[in-house]
């Protein structure tokens, strides 16, 4: 059992050089299958998560090498069952599934696994094969997609999934036709992705917007990409100067991306200073109350709530947080409260009382961003905080415990 130590109190202060974006990343390895050829993904960060993409790649055929840059080669790929040992580990696997029917006009793929913060079907993601001309059976845990020829279409997304709107980008990618995605995701990562793929010779346009259209093409060329910065890493640490009262100089930001965030931030009383690439975040000491309702970007982004629950701990009054996206997004709450937080639920929502003075525990993270909430409070608590089951946190974060302290927090992390 892996733990992160928070051995006392601190004040964060100095500057800390974002890692490139793990949500955008996955997808763009997943996308790698379409690519006969070597391509080459710069500002790749360093997680269990990326690792075990790479794994998957290597056990499908793909070529895969870390040299600064990670290298992939796709072109002697045969294999379209991908390995359940690997996937279920991590939700992105399923990303997968999109481009090996695509390449190889049939697909084998566990049904996914992650954190378990609730339900992630994958109905959207088959509504769009589906409606691509793929059939599917769900048998033994496993998705089987099999199709003659993939064709454009208009496809409706129920809710805009991000995994569901870029599996169908990749799907369409070399479709024969035009594909159009009403109600799709917005993200930066769909951004990101439909940039990767363009470079390779792609026809997309409307990322980032609620429609996309894809042009299908009939080959794909290797390129050169670098990810996106990390939006949610550098939230993290925007809420850990918040939380210490201290000031930070974040480098290697899209600040665009992390608009709901900055802005949630000055509500609270936080100094924000936007730059190109740069954003720098100081704190007065006053933290005023807020509420904050998780939405699809460019709406409060669910992978951050938890990390403002630590901070409305500290607050001047009562906040409330809404989630609408995963419904067990709140399993880190009985944990802040064995921390001497003040947090009540009520369904979906969580009434936080600020004012109360953190005391450092014994804890476990029930998921990544629960991991991270829980290192946030632990630098603000008295004495000494252990969060158990740390493996989660090196999901989604690069050498946290290295930039925290470079940052002047008395951490560690232990295998």
């Amino acid at each position: 059992m892996s733990e992160f130590i928070i051995n006392n109190k601190c004040v964060l202060n100095g500057e800390v050089s974002v890692s490139g974006s793990k949500n955008a990343a996955l997808p763009i390895m997943a996308a790698s299958i379409l690519v006969p050829g070597k391509i080459s993904l710069k500002n790749i960060p360093s997680l269990s998560d990326i690792d075990i993409m790479a794994d998957i790649l290597k056990c499908i055929g793909a070529s895969v090498s870390f040299h600064g840059d990670l290298i992939i080669d796709a072109s002697n790929i045969e294999n379209s069952s991908a390995p359940p040992d690997l996937c279920t580990q991590i939700r992105a696997s399923f990303l997968v599934a999109g481009p090996l029917l695509a390449r190889f006009k049939r697909a084998q793929v566990p049904l996914p696994g992650g954190c378990p913060i609730g339900s992630r079907p994958v109905d959207l993601h088959l509504k769009g094969f589906k409606a691509l001309g793929a059939d599917y059976i769900i048998e033994d845990g496993f998705v089987k997609l099999t199709c003659s020829e993939l064709k454009g279409t208009n496809i409706y997304l129920d809710f805009p999934s991000v995994g569901a709107t870029q599996n169908i980008i990749m799907a369409s990618a070399t479709a024969k036709g035009t594909t159009v995605i009403e109600n799709s995701a917005s993200e930066p990562e769909i951004t990101d992705l439909a940039d990767f793929l363009n470079k390779c010779g792609a026809n997309i346009k409307g990322a980032g917007t609620d429609t996309i259209t894809i042009v299908g093409v009939k080959e794909l060329n290797p390129c050169t990409h670098s990810v996106i910065p990390d939006r949610i890493e550098a939230g993290t640490f925007m809420v850990g100067a918040a939380l210490t009262g201290g000031s930070i100089r974040l480098k290697n930001v899209n600040c665009s991306h992390l608009s709901a965030i900055s802005s949630k931030l000055a509500e609270m009383g936080l100094t924000i200073n936007e730059f190109s690439n740069e954003l720098s975040v100081s704190s007065s000491g006053i933290k005023k109350h807020t509420d904050i309702k998780t939405l699809p970007f460019p709406g409060f982004p669910t992978d951050m709530q938890a990390q403002f629950a630590a901070l409305m701990c500290q607050s001047d009054g009562t906040s409330v947080i809404t989630e609408t996206v995963f419904e067990n997004r709140f399993m880190y709450i009985p944990e802040l409260v064995r921390m001497n937080a003040d947090i009540k639920l009520d369904g979906r929502c969580a009434i936080i009382k600020g004012g109360t003075q953190l005391v450092g525990a014994k804890v476990r993270a029930s998921d990544l961003r629960a991991g991270a909430a829980l290192v946030l409070a632990g630098l603000c608590a008295d004495g000494k905080t252990i969060v158990n089951d740390a493996q989660y946190i090196k999901r989604g974060y690069d050498n946290l415990e290295q930039k925290l302290k470079n940052l002047g927090a008395d951490v560690n992390y232990i295998l």
